[in-house]
Order: C-alpha cells, then sequence, then structure tokens
C-alpha cells in the first residue's frame, strides 16, 4: 500500500499538468475564436507577436515645439520621451522603441502597423488644460436661412468687437463671448487644417472640436493644467457598474479644482447649461467635457458616461500622462522594414534547434534512455513557454524580440541543468547501495534544496537585468525570468512524478544496462558508505568490469567518505595482524 502511494501521487500531480495546460490553450482560444476587438477581429492568436526587429513597424517623427520657440533642454526632451513611452506601454510589454534625435525630435518606433488609436495616442503628445465651457454646438458651418435653404455661417467681419466690454469676473463668465469671438465660432470648421487651437495662449478663450470632429466648443480661458493630475485609472461604479475614470489629484491642484466644481456645480443648479461643464484639452482636442454634478473638495473626482473599458482606459491614459512639457508636430510617420528581419529570425531559430538537438545527443550518449525524461521535460516546457507568450501578447503587449528569441535559446541550458542536478543526485543514492526507488525519492530531497536557490539566483538576475537595462535588452530578462519559472514547474510538476512511474518499471527499475541507472555501471559496490561489497573474480571479463566498478566508486567518495574507508581498512589491518601474532604466539 505504502508503495503504490507515490504512484498514484505521481498520476494526480501529472492529471493536474494536463489540466493547467488544457486551461491555458483554452484561455487563448477564447481570445482566437470568440473574444473581438472594436474592429471584429481576433485579439489573440496562435502565434507568438513580433517586435519590431524581426516584424517591421511604424516610425513616428515628432518634432519638439516650446511655447516661446526656444530649443526644448534635454531634460524637457528626455522627460517628453518617458512620458510617451509610458503610454505606448500602459498596457504592458510593448517592444517600442523610443529614442531622441538631434537634439529636438523624438522617434517611435512601434512594432507592426499602428492602429489609429495608437498613432493618435503618440501624436497627441502636447500639454493638457482644463477649460470651462462656455458654449457648445453641433460642427455645422451652416445655417437653416429663412427660405429653408442651408447657407454657411458668414467669415467673422474684422470690424467686430474682439474685446470684451466688461472684465470677466472668472473662467465662466460670459463676458469673454465677443461679437467678433460668436462670429468666429459660429463659422469655424472642425475639418479645416489650418485651424490650429493647440497654439492659443492658456489665458484666452478657445474653440475646440471633439476628436471625431462631430462637435465644437466654446471654451473659457485654462484654468489647470496636467501637472495637477497625478494619477488616473479606469474603473467601475460600485452601484451602477458602468465604466468611469478616476482621477487623483495633487494638494495644490485639488484645491484650485475644489473652486471651480464649487462654481460649475452652481451653473448647474441656476441652470446654465453648458456653462456647468468643464472640458479635458489635450493638444487642442477636447477629450471629455463631462457635467459637474456636485462639489468635489477632497481631489478625487470622477468622470462618468457611455464609456467602454477601452475608452475609459484611453481617457485615463490621456489624462495620466498628458502632462508634457512641450508641443509636437508629426514630422513624418512611415512603415519600415525589419531592421533584422524575417532572416535573422531564421537564423536564431536554427540556432536553437542546434543547441536542442546538442542537449539531446548528450543527454543520451551521458544517460542513456534516461536521457528521454530531459528531452520530454524540454518538449513540455517548450508547448507552455509558446503558449503562455501567445497570451502575454494578448493580455499584456508582449512582444519577442530577437532579445526575447536568446533568452528563450539560453533557457534550454538552464533547463537541462537542473535535471542533470537531479540524475546526478539520483546516482549518487544508487552507488550508495540503495534501491531505485529509494534513490529516486532521495536523490530528489537533495536535488530540489540546489535546483531551488540556483533558480532564485537566475530570477534575481532576470530581474535586476529587467529594471536596469536598455529597453533593448528587456526582452531577453524577461524571456529568462518567464522560462525559469517554468522550468521549476516542469521540474516539480512532470520531471520528478515521470521519474517515480518509471522508476517502478523493469527496464528502469530493475537497472538494465541502457536505461542509465545500472548500479554496477555506475559503480555501487559497497553497502554503505564505507563497506565494501565482496567482489567475485570468476571470470577476467567480470573481474575487469568490476575493477572498473570500484575505480568509479572510488572517484565518487567524499574526502570524508575516503578517510572513514580508509580509517577502517587499517582497523581490520591491524586486527589481523594482531590475530596472525596471536596465533604464531599459541604455536610457540
Amino acid at each position: 500500500m505504502a508503495s503504490s502511494s507515490p504512484v498514484r501521487h505521481a498520476w494526480r500531480v501529472l492529471l493536474g499538468l494536463l489540466l493547467v495546460t488544457g486551461v491555458l490553450f483554452g484561455i487563448n482560444s477564447l481570445g482566437v475564436y470568440l473574444i473581438k476587438d472594436g474592429n471584429g477581429e481576433a485579439v489573440s492568436s496562435w502565434t507568438p507577436e513580433l517586435a519590431l526587429d524581426l516584424q517591421g513597424g511604424t516610425q513616428i517623427v515628432l518634432s519638439a515645439e516650446t511655447e516661446d520657440g526656444a530649443a526644448p533642454s534635454s531634460e524637457q526632451l528626455d522627460q517628453a520621451a518617458a512620458i510617451i513611452r509610458q503610454r505606448v506601454d500602459a498596457s504592458g510589454v510593448a517592444e517600442a522603441d523610443i529614442t531622441t534625435e538631434g537634439g529636438q525630435n523624438i522617434v517611435v518606433q512601434i512594432p507592426g502597423v499602428a492602429d489609429e488609436q495608437t498613432r493618435e495616442r503618440i501624436q497627441s503628445s502636447a500639454q493638457l488644460e482644463f477649460r470651462p465651457v462656455l458654449a457648445t454646438n453641433a460642427a455645422s458651418t451652416e445655417f437653416v436661412g429663412e427660405d429653408g435653404e442651408s447657407t454657411p455661417f458668414p467669415s467673422p467681419d474684422p470690424s467686430l468687437n474682439a474685446t470684451p466690454t466688461v472684465e470677466p469676473t472668472d473662467a465662466s463668465d460670459l463676458s469673454w463671448v465677443t461679437e467678433k469671438l460668436a462670429a468666429e465660432f459660429q463659422a469655424y470648421d472642425c475639418a479645416n487644417p489650418d485651424n490650429d487651437p493647440a497654439r492659443a495662449p492658456k489665458d484666452e478663450p478657445l474653440i475646440a472640436c471633439s476628436p471625431d470632429a462631430t462637435q465644437k466648443f466654446l471654451l473659457g480661458p485654462a484654468e489647470l493644467d496636467g501637472t495637477a493630475i497625478t494619477d488616473a485609472s479606469a474603473g467601475r461604479d460600485p452601484k451602477s457598474g458602468a465604466w468611469l475614470v478616476q482621477l487623483t489629484m495633487s494638494g495644490e491642484g485639488g484645491d484650485a479644482f475644489g473652486i471651480v466644481s464649487t462654481r460649475l456645480n452652481q451653473n448647474r443648479i441656476d441652470g446654465l447649461s453648458p456653462r456647468d461643464q468643464f472640458a479635458f484639452v489635450l493638444d487642442g482636442s477636447v477629450l471629455s467635457a463631462p457635467r459637474m454634478n456636485g462639489v468635489i473638495l477632497d481631489g478625487r473626482p470622477s468622470i462618468s458616461g457611455s464609456f467602454t473599458q477601452e475608452s475609459a482606459t484611453t481617457l485615463a491614459d490621456q489624462l495620466k500622462f498628458g502632462a508634457l512639457p512641450l508641443s509636437f508636430t508629426v514630422q513624418s510617420s512611415d512603415t519600415i522594414s525589419a531592421t533584422l528581419g524575417t532572416q535573422q529570425l531564421q537564423i536564431g531559430l536554427i540556432a536553437g534547434l542546434i543547441g536542442l538537438a546538442l542537449v539531446a545527443i548528450y543527454s543520451l550518449i551521458v544517460y542513456r534512455a534516461l536521457g528521454s525524461v530531459i528531452i520530454a521535460s524540454i518538449a513540455v516546457m517548450g508547448v507552455l513557454t509558446y503558449i503562455i507568450i501567445c497570451i502575454l501578447a494578448w493580455r499584456l503587449g508582449f512582444r519577442l524580440s530577437l532579445a526575447g528569441v536568446a533568452g528563450l535559446i539560453v533557457s534550454i541550458g538552464f533547463t537541462a541543468d537542473s535535471f542533470i542536478v537531479y540524475f546526478e543526485r539520483i546516482r549518487d543514492e544508487l552507488r550508495d547501495g540503495k534501491s531505485i526507488t529509494s534513490a529516486v525519492e532521495d536523490g530528489w530531497g537533495r536535488a530540489k534544496r540546489t535546483i531551488y536557490i540556483s533558480k532564485s539566483i537566475n530570477i534575481l538576475a532576470a530581474v535586476v537585468l529587467y529594471i536596469l537595462a536598455d529597453a533593448t535588452v528587456k526582452g531577453f530578462a524577461f524571456t529568462l525570468g518567464l522560462t525559469t519559472l517554468i522550468d521549476v514547474f516542469i521540474f516539480v510538476i512532470f520531471t520528478h512524478p515521470v521519474m517515480q512511474l518509471l522508476a517502478r518499471t523493469r527496464f528502469f527499475g530493475g537497472g538494465h544496462k541502457l536505461s542509465g541507472l545500472d548500479p554496477e555501471a555506475l559503480g555501487a559496490v559497497y553497502r554503505s558508505r564505507s563497506q565494501f561489497r565482496e567482489v567475485s573474480s570468476a571470470t577476467t571479463g567480470r573481474g575487469a568490469k568490476n575493477a572498473r566498478a570500484r575505480g568509479e566508486a572510488d572517484r565518487r567518495q567524499t574526502i570524508a567518505e575516503r578517510k572513514r574507508a580508509e580509517a577502517l581498512a587499517g582497523e581490520r589491518r591491524a586486527n589481523a595482524d594482531s590475530s596472525t601474532k596471536g596465533t604464531r604466539e599459541g604455536d610457540a
């Protein structure tokens, strides 16, 4: 009964591995066949996403501009590049390459063909402003006259008054709306590229449009900028379950927003719509213009509306990473070829196959049939790694770069190293005269401590490398850490249970000479650590084989074991001499 317990445990663990594998494939199947994105396409794939150096992609060159027209400082440019990287990588590992160039440009390289949402997120990288809404209207430049015909609004007369007749008391005061500004608002065309609201002064009113150019807004002067927001995240309303955007403001920003919310909430109470609205303006475009529903004094407002998870996350990212010290114009936007391309990917795969073949050959030569366990373990690890990378591409935006491929290739050797430690421990136990089933269990107990320690060092190195290294090396560190974790998982949930089952088969358990667990071939010629079995030399060949086994045992003994054996051998010689001397004296 006791001997069957490890067998039952081994089968349960292997069934657990099969279940985990099935769950992973099931998760990816949901993204491939059931879950669709906004364009009706599958959100996942059965092939890993490739990074820019293997797939090619989109290159966008942004030219930085300051308010006074002076050249940006290196600190401003570096900060802008860091914020743009945060925007691109907000969903996880993206393998985007973002660099500064020429002291004024930022070059953004994105794997694959960038969709419009990604382009807008990168290109709308100017300053974020908070402005009160004075008026809003549909983005139309025409009106229906008395004759029932649509007539374009006339261009503003230059003679119209452009200065407020009464000094405005606050940013929501309609005194900001002069005759000329009102005419400009009526004739404003959101589709006209010559209109550039991003260049409007902060202390003056602004005409801006929604991102889809369906609505135009007349806004008061800016009252806050993006530096007032310290954090923004998408979440669900605990009561209604609807998606919303939650903001966290700095101390100074929260105080200023409290004053603004008090004024806008009073406008709501007085029925002064749309002057109860507050617009978030990024690069001259109104991201959102929510209505104030109460006084907010704690610096933690939330924006609700007809959000989806994707639109709420996008708005949160724009608000969170919108506080750039510079404005940008798109200098160029092109699709570029792969920097290393398909040929380099093929070379990397060939290198991996060669390494895998060498490991397999070495395992079979040194461990014979036992080497098949190493090959099977690496195969199982390969399957799990592949499907996990596919899922990470869907959930975290991870893309496999050439450095990541190198990490996968290196992991083959690290994985084989774990099995070698385990098998050598089993062989050590066999040399001590233990049975194969006992050697598997005792070898497992000794090997797992060593492997856990070594893998912990590998993971620590991968984490440090990922944090401190350049972006081009992060892929290597990421795949190295990922495969190390999978290696430990396979070692526990596949390799050891398989060895428990094989140890109870006739071929392995009987110590067949091709199994890799032949006690005589391993030098198991002593019962304990210092008591050798008597070796029969009935035939020359047999004696030679036992002599080689004894030599193997001698080499495998530790220093302490060798000294103990020598001491016991000395005691036996002393006893033999004493016995011989006593016999001679008796004869005398």
